[in-house]
């Protein structure tokens, strides 16, 4: 059985092996690499069935089918393309030097940075380990990841898994708690990705700041829906429930408040109401439903539908089964007229609780969510090309899926990352590629050049040559 590391001065041994070994091959060729993602799809083909199961007893229940499409399909995705297209993304660029730098030639070598330090959600903490790390194996780096202590269970086995296909200094797996989260964070990476809270995140970038270790925060926030005039309206909601029930919400991407044409709310439910009762019928006791991950987490959900209701919002269930806190099932609400000072709009709701905000205009929905801090996805729901194309370029969110939710994460020819208080910096495809690598510029000077035109003693010769490279 594998243990967390007991100090933190196991931690950075752990550290000092993977950066040793990085630097006694800097710069695997691509065979070796392609080799590693071909153990990481070994991997995962031969253990589907215990990685989740081990996810779903670390719930109390999620259905494998969700593991399956939401965090098997993706990293399996993932590897296909880095496999596809790895060999290619690791050539030498070559770049234009100009008129007065020639004959010289230029080009930037993508570069392993180093170590690569990942922090683990437990949301879903297969894919979101497989993601990143696809990126960094690609790229030709070392990899130490930090699992979440809420998904203790796959924890564990993914820790086994990894030791038992990689080498300890190539791919090493930390468990823990809290001080073993903030003791990684404060190692000398040389990249940093975080996936998690807001709140955390800026813990994770001030323990990061103290060895200057470049930072990818992949956050939340609020993620809006905006069901627009043209809409096809119960298309439209029967998406937003699909999206905002998988994983039953708990999902960094998932609709976090919906923007609707006021007067349509009563519609909006009652359409709700239906999609609900086909995807999930019997909710309290239908296996297709996740449960929350704790009973910490249940209570923080069913916190923020209290304090709504007792500052004045009216709550709108979609089922008629009550929360259960013995099973941690939490059925789907939605809440109209809560105020904005309410904290569930406020914070990340991340749990099957869906506010109505009307508008009256499309430009006061825009409005609206412009004037918030900027989301990781933003779900627009039109049929008008020129009305999508206007929504597109007045408003800033990490990600855009229109006429449906959560689709734009699952294309690895996308990047996929936060802005603002949403995140910064971003992986997937050729995109975690590259953040995973160090672009360096490379000159390369011609033995036969005009350098010693322009080096002192500076005569007529330079003032010629000057004025035609000013344009003077």
């Amino acid at each position: 059985m594998m243990r967390e590391p007991s100090s933190n001065g196991e931690l950075q041994l752990q550290f000092d092996a993977l950066r040793a070994a990085f630097l006694h091959q800097p710069f695997p060729a691509w065979p070796e690499r392609a080799r590693h993602l071909r153990t990481l799809r070994a991997l995962l083909n031969d253990n589907l069935d215990a990685m989740a199961a081990a996810i779903s007893a670390d719930f109390g229940n999620r259905p494998q089918q969700e593991t399956l499409l939401g965090e098997v399909f993706g990293s399996l995705n993932g590897i296909r393309d880095a496999l596809a297209h790895g060999r290619r993304w690791m050539r030498p660029q070559r770049r234009s030097v100009g008129l007065w730098l020639r004959p010289a030639s230029a080009q930037v070598l993508p570069q392993p940075l180093g170590v690569v330090g990942i922090v683990v959600p437990w949301n879903y903490p297969l894919f979101l380990a497989m993601g990143p790390l696809i990126g960094a194996l690609a790229a030709g780096n070392r990899v130490m990841l930090k699992m979440s202590e809420y998904a203790p269970g796959f924890a564990l086995l993914f820790q086994q898994l990894i030791a038992r296909h990689f080498e300890q200094d190539h791919v090493a797996i930390i468990t823990g708690g809290p001080e073993t989260a903030q003791a990684f964070c404060a190692l000398p990476f040389d990249h940093l990705l975080f996936t998690g809270s807001t709140q955390v995140g800026r813990q994770v970038m001030r323990a990061a700041s103290a060895n200057l270790t470049p930072v990818t925060l992949e956050l939340g926030g609020k993620s809006p829906a905006l069901i627009a005039p043209g809409a096809r309206f119960e298309a439209a909601v029967e998406s937003i429930l699909a999206g905002k029930l998988f994983n039953a919400g708990q999902t960094c991407v998932a609709p976090d408040y919906v923007l609707v044409e006021r007067g349509r709310e009563t519609e909006f439910i009652a359409t709700a109401r239906r999609v609900t009762a086909r995807l999930y019928p019997d909710i309290g006791n239908n296996p297709d439903y996740t449960t929350q991950v704790n009973a910490r987490h249940f209570a923080r959900v069913s916190a923020l539908v209290s304090e709504a209701e007792a500052a004045g919002a009216q709550l709108h269930p979609l089922t008629d089964t009550a929360a259960n806190p013995a099973s941690r099932c939490f059925p789907p609400i939605c809440l109209t007229g809560a105020p904005a000072t309410a904290a569930v709009m406020q914070d990340e709701i991340f749990g099957p609780v869906l506010p109505l905000v009307p508008y009256d205009s499309l430009e006061q929905a825009l409005a609206y969510i412009n004037l918030r801090p900027r989301p990781l996805a933003l779900y627009l729901f039109e049929t008008r090309s020129a009305v999508i194309d206007m929504v597109m370029q007045r408003t800033l969110a990490g990600g855009v899926t229109v006429n449906d939710t959560l689709l734009h994460l699952t294309s690895d020819d996308l990047p996929f990352g936060g802005i603002g208080a949403s995140g910064m910096g971003a992986y997937h495809g050729r995109d975690g590629f590259n953040t995973f690598s160090m672009m360096k510029p490379i000159f390369r000077q011609a033995r036969w050049n005009g350098r010693k035109l322009l080096s002192p003693p500076y005569g007529k010769t330079f003032e010629r040559l000057i004025r035609l490279m000013l344009g003077r």
